[in-house]
């Protein structure tokens, strides 16, 4: 259970709901409570954390919303399954990617640094200067071909356990889709030249044409990472398939 003192302040920065979405969501991520596993009743929830209901039921949608939580009428509310599931399917590993064209792959990290944010990191992560990330450079490689230059950026203040991993045998975007449920996504696709250091390792011309993807992934509104992927012009293709919508 979470928060089994419930005389202890809540941190004033936040809105009540949200901190005690955040002790629900602990509860979650860390495993104590697991998929399927019953939430104690918003009733229950009110005494703990001397409350309104209605603050509880505030943070309990804002769970829904998220999808770690689901509710089933007359039965309760429960652990929905971890969102990294549906992450793997909207966020995809270039490793899968890579090999569902039949291509082999290959990971190769080129820089791992462990630092404070400056004034750039910090505003792209909402973050204050200083804070710690880490920040990550690799190159994903299809059948021998450079596919992707990955500039990658975590926030070691949500995700505390990126900063033991050494991210020699997994990318950082793989780690992450199997360790850290995200709730929000955006992102930000554009082409560009290549400068001297991205032609250098994907061993194109200089100032050749590239396409970036430009990604980053919250968790109830803290971000997770921030990454720029570059992709030589013809390894990379962008392909949605929809239908009108209804009026």
């Amino acid at each position: 259970m979470p928060r089994r003192n419930p005389a202890k302040k809540l941190t004033p920065a936040i809105p009540r709901y949200l901190e005690i979405a955040r002790d629900i969501e602990q509860a979650i991520l860390s495993g104590r409570w697991p998929p399927g596993h019953r939430i104690p009743p918003e009733t229950d929830l009110t005494k703990r954390y001397a409350c309104a209901r209605m603050t509880v039921s505030k943070a309990f949608s804002s769970l829904v919303s998220a999808g770690l939580i689901e509710r089933r009428r007359r039965l309760g509310t429960f652990v929905a399954m971890p969102s990294r599931q549906s992450a793997v399917l909207e966020v995809r590993d270039l490793k899968d990617e890579i090999l569902a064209r039949g291509s082999t792959y290959r990971y190769q990290l080129l820089s791992r640094t462990l630092g404070r944010a400056l004034t750039p990191e910090a505003t792209k992560l909402g973050l204050s200067k200083g804070a710690p990330v880490l920040r990550i450079k690799a190159l994903h490689i299809a059948s021998d071909t450079p596919f992707a230059l990955e500039e990658r950026l975590i926030n070691v203040g949500e995700v505390p356990r990126s900063a033991e991993e050494p991210f020699t045998d997994i990318s950082g975007g793989a780690w992450l889709i199997a360790h850290v449920p995200w709730t929000e996504a955006e992102h930000r696709i554009s082409a560009a030249a290549a400068n001297a250091f991205e032609s250098n390792k994907l061993q194109i011309a200089p100032r050749s044409a590239c396409l970036v993807v430009e990604r980053q992934t919250w968790r109830l509104g803290r971000a997770i990472t921030s990454v720029r992927l570059v992709f030589p012009e013809s390894m990379h293709h962008l392909v949605a398939r929809f239908t009108p919508r209804q009026n």
